[in-house]
């Protein structure tokens, strides 16, 4: 009888979601907050109307992207937390072409930008893809790292060569993309733009690559024991690299859209930590296409949650980034308990055994 072990799984993340949502209780009451109030504003929001609703989903668009590209370095037995740089080196190859090509048509020049984001996302993620595949540099060091150069290359370009000479704010900023670089808006009055298509085909892809192509057994094989997939002929060090290039050229793609789809210029700051987030998101949907779908939907709430907390609450904005990090921990603690066989069987002994003895007595 194997229902158990589905039983166990459900009751250790249900336990471990009241257990945050008690932890999250704790802290808003320390903050002098009102704890339904305050989870009934993060709930209902997002749902008020159809604008509110496209608020959300636009910032589940980078979220879902770059979680795709986590979970096929992570799957790949990689874990990139270099998504923020990546992300930021797409911007400005993005932002190179949208304001360099307003006189070709629309039907190019979206695609080439976003072409330009992933490939240079990419390139910037192979490089700790190949400092991991041949030098076994830490991929954790050197993604964090890496994040640092590509933010201070980012600010030095919107400083300098990329800087809008008629901006008389102050505030670096490139000059505005061009109107035929900007993903058109889907409903009158609200902000959905085109880019959720491309994250919609970027979920099939990387399913498709991952579950139903050689290129991702072989990527999952290495992820899963890189001494096995050796002794099996695969090339390790190769579909390292390939799984970090996929990664980058991701978050790339998703520093190309929310340029422009949102912010419409390169602007300090314009990523808002999607690139970590994202890491957030691919655990939590498990490392699966499909599953971070809604996961990404979820923190989508979380993050435009925190614009409404900022307004109809004296709860702190910052609530939203201690709940990620309590996710984080959550997820870390149902990994370890789920993948423990001795507490499953303890789970199947107390409330199973009865339940076998007298289905085995009237079959008998």
């Amino acid at each position: 009888m194997n229902n158990y072990k589905i039983i166990y799984k459900i009751a250790v993340v249900v336990i471990a979601v009241l257990a945050a949502l008690l932890v999250g209780a704790l802290i808003i009451i320390a903050v002098g907050g009102d704890v339904f109030y305050t989870y009934w504003i993060i709930i209902s929001m997002p749902f008020k109307n159809m604008r509110s609703f496209s608020e959300v989903l636009i910032r589940m668009i980078p979220l879902l992207i770059i979680a795709l590209g986590i979970a096929v370095s992570s799957r790949s037995g990689i874990i990139n937390i270099g998504a923020e740089g990546q992300m930021y080196m797409g911007i400005i190859a993005a932002t190179i072409i949208a304001t360099n090509c307003g006189s070709l048509p629309k039907i190019l020049v979206v695609p080439l930008c976003i072409i330009a984001g992933g490939v240079a996302g990419g390139l910037y993620g192979f490089i700790p893809g190949w400092l991991k595949a041949k030098l076994e540099v830490s991929e954790l060091l050197s993604t964090v790292m890496l994040n640092y150069v590509a933010t201070q290359f980012f600010n030095f370009c919107i400083r300098v060569p990329l800087l809008d000479p008629n901006e008389k704010s102050g505030t670096p900023m490139s000059r505005r993309i061009a109107e035929n670089a900007t993903l058109s808006r889907l409903f009158k009055g609200m902000s959905l733009h085109q880019g959720i298509f491309l994250a919609i085909i970027l979920v099939v892809v990387i399913y498709i690559l991952l579950f139903k192509t050689t290129w991702g057994y072989k990527m999952r094989a290495a992820g899963a024991s890189k001494r096995a997939a050796r002794y099996g002929g695969i090339n390790v060090p190769k579909y390292l690299i390939i799984s970090m290039v996929i990664s980058g050229a991701c978050a790339g793609m998703a520093g190309a859209v929310e340029l422009m789809g949102v912010q419409g210029r390169a602007v300090a700051g314009m990523t808002s930590g999607y690139g970590f987030s994202g890491v957030v998101v691919a655990l939590f949907g498990a490392l699966h296409p499909l599953w971070i779908v809604p996961a990404s939907f979820f923190f989508g709430i979380l993050l435009y949650s925190q614009v409404n907390l900022q307004i109809l609450t004296s709860v702190p904005p910052n609530l939203v980034k201690a709940l990620q990090g309590l996710i984080i921990l959550i997820i870390v603690a149902v990994q370890m308990v789920i993948s423990n066989p001795y507490s499953m069987e303890r789970f199947r002994k107390r409330f199973f055994t009865g339940r076998e003895k007298l289905n085995t007595g009237k079959e008998a």
